[in-house]
């Protein structure tokens, strides 16, 4: 079987199933795009909304008129124009009522329409009642004045506007999102007295560019009064594209210490608002929010109270979490996808939008101006005509009198035209009194008025464009409102991370020989004191605050870091690091360490090689750490010293072999990782059989005395007998008093 369509004998055609199944998928996917879910560039509506509006103003629901049930609209919009589901009509009508769905709602509600919390939750179509707002004028007033094409209903038995006749640009006002076959639409709503300038400025100025009219129409004006934070270069990247998306955050005030929110962003429900915040209050994510109010009522639609635990609480980083976790900011896709005039779906820019419009709207006022221009004519000629009949009343008489047809006589006596003398045999005689000659005159003066103005109109462009700029401002007069959403520049949002959501309170984190770790609360504990296992005892211990990073030593030179308020309690045992941390096989734990980022310490190995780093560059990743201190072949860490602020510090060390020697801290270098200097010269052929080695090593404070200790015996040197034994970086040292020469311990008093 070929591809081409075939015959069968009755006429039929036959066409092979995946052709008909593409023809039939493109057909569909052709009606939802165009019948369905894409709005018009002319008059900014989809075909549902537009039947809508229309059927309401058939039945003279203007603005003015008393409602009428929901229902009864929805019946008659399903019965002549849309032959679709009821609940899907009424949605419709739902979303052009709802003042915080629709900038400028097209529909004027009475009775249960939803509310902002919960849009879906307005009454039936039996209860509720609706007439047509103020605003619908704008897309309604001029139908009948030959403006619009027409086309048959569904059943033909009726007619319908194709497009309606928009005297401002209703799609960048209301905006429109749809979902067709192949494509969507997501058009944010704009400030009509912004757009209104916009569109008066390319009138004015036809080769302005997107910088030009983003002066007038700087960026989306939504339904709800929250902060759009777009920043403008991305809002001028969607108005040049017409794709990209916007930011919309909630806006707060502080009041006696509370933050109370006042607006949200569009379409976002102040209930899940609070149960996003509750919800996070009660997994201890929120340790800084005490408490958490709605207070919203009539008077005030939007107001939601957080209670900070104490005014010490940074209340914009505080925001800034809450707009990066929760809906109090949340972005909108643009999609500036529509039907152009020439019918086809395309994604247009602002310039583009608003040019189309405008030749829509030249198109529509020039029909409206030649339709009463026809109709003034039509008047003259009859009005012509009557005035002869007039003036030669008794001969008109008298033909209809004694003529069986007084038309055709009518018509060859006066020489009128079919429509005069049909108009004066149905002209009353009452009109025919003596004050009519005057009337039909001024009439006529009138007329021919009006005529030569409309016709020099439509022979002027200039004149067209000033009717147009002048008919615009009007109505953007009329209808028009400040700016809902203000366009403010923000910091991006950012969430707290775990460290400064955690409560920040004294800890002291506990390590022990075996490589057991805890933590507890406060500093005045005795590290010493509290219980070990059978064969284990006290290694080292750190004083923190809860929020800060916990460092970790191995006997390889590696570091690994830890949130402090993740360790466990020192009420037991605690667990093992290795639980939580990965170091390589046989390498054990030798040192904590913990203070700000910005300390010093001095890291070294018992070689005599080390380097002074801060803190920060200790933390790492939980799990494999990171290698910090390089050691020389059969070198073993030694604990770290940390290095205080003055520039006078001294470094001192100690070998097994009781050598002692002190320099300038200065002389070492501040290194990230690394092998480090030599601090102090110890023979290579002694290191490396563990004959001699370092065995303390530490940074004195300037003007500091310096304890040694030796098994049970101490020697305290003041400062001017530590500098006895002062040298070069890297040298050999001094040999210390008999007796102390082995030294186990190096300490400041």
């Amino acid at each position: 079987m070929t591809d081409l369509p075939t015959y069968n004998a009755e006429g039929l055609e036959r066409l092979p199933l995946h052709l008909f199944s593409e023809r039939a998928y493109l057909d569909y996917s052709m009606y939802v795009i165009l019948d369905r879910a894409l709005p018009h560039v002319g008059d900014g509506l989809k075909p549902v909304q537009r039947r809508i509006l229309y059927a309401m103003s058939e039945l003279g629901l203007a603005a003015t008129a008393k409602f009428k049930k929901s229902a009864r609209t929805v019946g008659d919009v399903l019965g002549k124009f849309h032959p679709h589901g009821d609940t899907a009509c009424y949605e419709a009508m739902v979303l052009m009522a709802q003042s915080f769905s629709y900038r400028y709602p097209l529909i004027d509600g009475q009775g249960n329409w939803g509310s902002a919390d919960d849009p879906k939750s307005f009454a039936a179509m039996r209860y509720t009642e609706a007439r047509l707002a103020r605003y619908a004028e704008v897309l309604l007033a001029e139908t009948g004045q030959g403006t619009v094409d027409w086309q048959p209903n569904f059943d033909g038995t009726l007619e319908e506007p194709k497009l309606l006749p928009a005297r401002l640009p209703n799609l960048l006002l209301n905006g429109a999102a749809g979902i067709a076959v192949g494509m969507a639409t997501d058009i944010p709503s704009h400030n009509l007295r912004e757009v209104a300038r916009a569109c008066i400025h390319l009138l004015r100025h036809p080769d302005a560019d997107i910088d030009a009219l983003m002066r007038h129409v700087p960026g989306p004006d939504l339904p709800t009064a929250g902060e759009i934070v777009t920043p403008p270069d991305e809002l001028k990247r969607i108005y040049a594209t017409g794709l990209g998306s916007i930011k919309q955050r909630a806006c707060y005030t502080l009041e006696q210490g509370e933050i109370v929110i006042t607006a949200l962003p569009y379409q976002v429900s102040g209930n899940r608002i609070m149960e996003q915040i509750a919800g996070q209050m009660q997994a201890k994510k929120l340790p800084m929010i005490e408490d958490l109010r709605d207070e919203s009522d009539h008077e005030c639609p939007t107001r939601f109270v957080i209670v900070p635990r104490s005014n010490r609480v940074d209340v914009p980083r505080l925001m800034s979490h809450l707009f990066a976790t929760t809906d109090l900011e949340r972005g909108y896709r643009v999609n500036l996808n529509m039907i152009a005039m020439d019918g086809r779906p395309r994604v247009m820019d602002l310039r583009e939008i608003l040019s189309e419009w405008l030749d829509y709207r030249r198109a529509t006022v020039r029909r409206r101006l030649q339709h009463r221009l026809d109709k003034v004519l039509e008047r003259l000629h009859l009005l012509a005509g009557l005035l002869i009949a007039f003036l030669n009343i008794d001969e008109v008489i008298r033909i209809i009198r004694t003529e069986d047809e007084p038309k055709p006589v009518l018509m060859a006596r006066f020489e009128l035209t079919d429509a005069q003398a049909e108009y004066v045999l149905n002209t009353r005689l009452r009109q025919l009194a003596r004050l009519e000659e005057m009337k039909i005159r001024g009439e006529q003066e009138e007329l021919q008025a009006e005529r030569d103005s409309l016709q020099g109109i439509l022979g002027d462009a200039g004149r067209l464009r000033d009717l147009i700029i002048e008919e615009i401002e009007r109505d953007a007069e009329t209808y028009g409102d400040e700016r809902r959403s203000p366009l403010v520049a923000r910091e991006a949002a950012q969430a707290l991370n775990e460290t400064e959501l955690s409560p920040t309170e004294p800890v002291t984190v506990i390590l022990s020989t075996k490589g057991w770790v805890r933590q507890a609360k406060g500093h005045e504990i005795d590290p010493t004191g509290v219980g070990y296992k059978a064969g284990d005892g006290f290694l080292g211990a750190a004083r923190l605050r809860s929020n800060q990073q916990v460092v970790f030593l191995d006997s390889g030179g590696r570091a690994y870091s830890l949130p402090a308020h993740t360790l466990p309690s020192a009420r037991g045992q605690g667990e093992p690091l290795t639980g939580r941390l990965d170091p390589p096989p046989g390498s054990s734990f030798v040192a904590v360490l913990a203070g700000e980022p910005d300390d010093r310490w001095l890291l070294a190995s018992d070689a005599g090689y080390g380097f002074i780093c801060s803190l920060s560059d200790l933390y790492a990743k939980p799990k494999g750490g990171k290698a910090v201190l390089t050691l020389p072949a059969g070198a073993r860490v030694l604990p770290p010293a940390p290095v205080p602020e003055s520039a006078a510090d001294l470094v001192v060390a100690a070998t097994s072999s009781g050598h002692l020697l002190v320099f300038p801290a200065t002389n070492l270098p501040q290194l990230a990782r690394g092998k480090g200097n030599k601090i102090i010269g110890i023979p290579a052929a002694r290191m490396h059989a563990r004959e001699e080695f370092v065995v303390a090593i530490m940074v004195l404070s300037e003007g500091a005395s310096l304890l040694l200790s030796s098994g049970k015996r101490t020697m305290t040197l003041k400062p001017e007998d530590v500098m006895r034994y002062s040298g070069e970086r890297g040298r050999r040292g001094a040999l210390l008093p008999r007796g102390f020469q082995r030294v186990d311990g190096l300490q400041s008093t």
